[in-house]
């Protein structure tokens, strides 16, 4: 079999397609029932606008979750940093966006470092762990900011219009989303450093018995998590221009849910940002078309659940039947190696 064809049978075989193929059906039943939905102009920028800071956060998160651990905490970073932003706008009214897009990455980093340290070298349970920090990083938020509100008025006029400005249609936020998942998809697919996280989430105790530098990949996932939650902050920043002590609240939940949704195995060693990806926009597409086919926001809520219970109980389910595979090839008993046949002896006369 041609390579060719073995990548064209694995797209095929994908979660990756078959979520896509989900998101594909869903636009259309939605538009075929309002073609505002898609074929106006605020209904187009909407449908890429909408995922793009649940799309980077659920990057950040399959980088974490790939090496067997999860961030709760994400949602508590982006408020925070998005807070962040609005003061320093606050102080320093003439600084560069690019400065401010640098500290937003910077300011998320040192709190994803923050929850590296305490998994990797504290060896407690990064749920347990980012559970704690959602909370703590909220509380500091929520002392913060306390009742104030960041306003448009507070930040410069050149930044907000990021949460508006297009680019050949296309949203700028989007763009910058889409940057951040071909990059981290990229190292994750090619470089050491992202298929020895794999590595670690399949098998952690293999990894280390292999030499692989276990507690420098955690670390560093946990970095990028925190350093995108940050990134999230300041496009939640340039997006909405008023920040109040909630932002943020509960899309760590979504985060989550979208790189599960996508195909990345809760319990490690499998999945990839581009599956994350497509459950991400999956999740904000579902938000906006089930109330335009009428359906209430219960249900909105049970059919997310669903799609999510459904996603782990196939990853519980292929996984059994690979080790039942595995299991299978091992016992199979093997042709024994041929025997030489004997060589007449020579009897001399």
């Amino acid at each position: 079999m041609s390579s060719a064809t073995r990548a064209l049978s694995h797209v095929v075989r994908s979660r990756e397609l078959a979520v896509a193929v989900v998101l594909v059906a869903l636009v259309v039943v939605t538009t075929l029932k309002n073609d505002n939905f898609l074929f106006s102009p605020d209904g187009w920028r909407n449908l890429l606008l909408n995922p793009s800071m649940l799309l980077i956060l659920a990057v950040g998160q399959t980088a974490v979750i790939i090496t067997r651990n999860v961030d709760l905490s994400v949602g508590s970073t982006l408020g925070l940093t998005a807070y962040a932003v609005g003061k320093l706008y606050t102080t320093y009214p003439d600084l560069p966006v690019v400065a401010v897009f640098l500290a937003g990455l910077v300011f998320g980093g040192l709190l994803g470092l923050v929850n590296g340290v305490l998994v990797t070298f504290g060896k407690v349970p990064a749920l347990v762990i980012t559970l704690g920090t959602l909370y703590i990083y909220r509380g500091i938020f929520l002392s913060w900011a306390g009742s104030d509100r960041i306003t448009a008025s507070d930040m410069p006029k050149g930044f907000l219009a990021l949460g508006t400005k297009q680019v050949l249609t296309i949203p700028v936020l989007t763009i910058i989303a889409l940057v951040v998942l071909a990059a981290v998809g990229y190292y994750l697919w090619t470089a050491r450093g992202g298929r020895e996280m794999y590595a670690i989430g399949s098998d952690p105790d293999a990894a280390v018995l292999y030499g692989l530098q276990t507690t420098k990949r955690v670390l560093s996932a946990f970095v990028l998590s925190g350093a995108l939650a940050g990134l999230a902050g300041v496009c939640y920043a340039a997006r909405y221009g008023s920040i109040s002590s909630g932002a943020g609240r509960d899309i760590e939940l979504q985060a989550v849910g979208a790189a599960v949704i996508g195909g990345v195995a809760i319990f490690g060693g499998v999945g990839t940002v581009w599956g994350a990806a497509i459950g991400a926009v999956l999740l904000t597409t579902i938000n906006s078309s089930l109330p335009i086919l009428g359906v209430s926001d219960f249900w909105q809520r049970a059919v997310v659940g669903a799609l999510i219970l459904a996603a782990v109980v196939l990853d519980r389910v292929l996984s059994a039947r690979q080790a039942r595979r595995l299991a299978a090839d091992r016992e199979a008993p093997t042709d024994p190696p041929p025997t030489a046949s004997p060589t007449r002896q020579e009897v001399p006369a």
